[in-house]
């Protein structure tokens, strides 16, 4: 009998191993992002849930340091301030979230990376229309078929995968291999 952690090495693997079909769009996406970054855009970050908190960890690796010590890079998650959460979620709507924000703090020039493991979130994909409305550059990592937010993205990014957990594997190595392109499209890697 295989043990849970032995089945679930073996799904990540053969997961990881299909990844290699996403080479060519990750790499046009992190080139669009630095593109943002060069022109003094900043990167937004939305999710819900383990994408909250990917948003969040993504964008501290811009705002920190990734590779190596170098000067701050434009990274906001969506997803962090319970302020401006519950305030919008209680007097509008838990869809409204992040388009408000958005809408608050975005500008033409930005990106939003987007996301969703199902690519279904009704308030990611009110945050990726907007965007879209505002000429800010989206990016879609998501799971599954890509749900709806697949055509509405200007470049999406989908793991081949039906199971939440695996995509958000697959999502936290599309995200630092992400930072990775940024830094060194930058210079500062």
């Amino acid at each position: 009998m295989t043990s849970l952690f032995l089945s679930n090495l073996t799904s990540h693997q053969t997961l990881m191993a299909d990844l290699s079909v996403l080479d060519g769009v990750i790499t046009r996406a992190g080139e669009a992002l630095t593109e943002r970054l060069a022109g003094g855009g900043k990167l937004m970050f939305c999710g819900n849930g383990g994408s909250a908190a990917d948003s969040q960890h993504l964008a501290a690796e811009l705002t920190g340091r990734f590779m190596k010590d170098r000067r701050p890079l434009a990274g906001l998650a969506l997803s962090t301030d319970s302020s401006a959460l519950t305030c919008i979620g209680n007097d509008y709507s838990f869809d409204d979230v992040f388009v408000r924000q958005l809408q608050a703090l975005g500008r033409s020039g930005d990106a939003l990376l987007a996301i969703s493991t199902s690519g279904q979130s009704a308030n990611v994909i009110r945050a990726v229309r907007a965007a879209r409305e505002l000429g800010i550059y989206t990016v879609g990592l998501l799971g599954r078929d890509g749900g709806a937010l697949r055509p509405i993205c200007d470049t999406a990014i989908v793991v081949p995968s039906q199971v939440t957990a695996r995509i958000q594997e697959a999502h936290l190595l599309i995200g630092h291999t992400l930072c990775g392109l940024i830094e060194t499209g930058l210079g500062v890697a």
